[in-house]
């Protein structure tokens, strides 16, 4: 469950309708990942789907309507508006790694590639990186994550944006914590994006290549 609490803090939101209704929902791409948190959340909602147009992908929307799943999403910090305000909730040590885990597979970001390509010795790299438009929030997922050793460093855009980024050696550590940790876990029920998670395979590649 801490990382599909990761994941709504990317891509979850909290609705009211006129009539008093109470909603939350995730509306994502990756339609597989989204049966998967309906299944672990135990749902037998319908998944709605909205049909890209031109280059856009298709749209996938898991919608519950439960006013106490909502206040209790509101009492963790998840409020109607909480692009700018959002707060991380007490997620235990333990489960960390998923929570952190769900969030990167909504709001993060991983690359691999080779730096200096004009040098004879060219320098294979990972960059991980969490962008938020709430600045608490990153600060605190920061502190958090520098318990287990973790660095990285806050970018503020001027496009009103904040990013929590980690280089090469960073990445690593915190790939580790991420997937590594309750790997059974998280494997048995399918919450993670296998497209990101396969990026360090191609960093190992480009890291043991032979240089040419």
């Amino acid at each position: 469950m801490a990382y599909i609490l990761g994941f709504f803090a990317a891509d979850g939101y909290v609705t009211l309708n006129k009539r008093g209704g109470q909603f939350w929902s995730i509306q994502i791409t990756d339609r597989d990942l989204l049966y998967a948190i309906r299944k672990t959340i135990a749902s037998e909602h319908k998944i709605g789907e909205r049909v890209g147009r031109g280059n856009e992908k298709a749209q996938y929307r898991l919608q519950i309507g439960s006013i106490e799943m909502c206040n209790d999403l509101r009492s963790l910090g998840f409020c109607a508006q909480k692009t700018k305000n959002m707060v991380i909730p007490n997620v235990p040590k333990k489960f960390l790694g998923d929570f952190t885990r769900g969030y990167f597979d909504g709001d993060g970001n991983i690359w691999s590639g080779l730096l200096h390509k004009e040098r004879k010795t060219k320098t294979a790299t990972l960059f991980i990186a969490f962008t938020s438009c709430s600045v608490p929030f990153l600060m605190e997922l920061k502190k958090r994550l520098g318990i287990f050793c973790l660095g990285g460093c806050i970018y503020r855009s001027k496009r009103n944006y904040v990013r929590l980024q980690y280089s090469t050696v960073d990445s690593l550590k915190l790939y580790d914590f991420m997937y590594n940790q309750g790997r059974r876990r998280y494997e048995k029920c399918g919450l993670y994006l296998e497209r990101k998670r396969n990026v360090l395979e191609r960093y190992k590649a480009l890291r043991n290549a032979p240089v040419v």
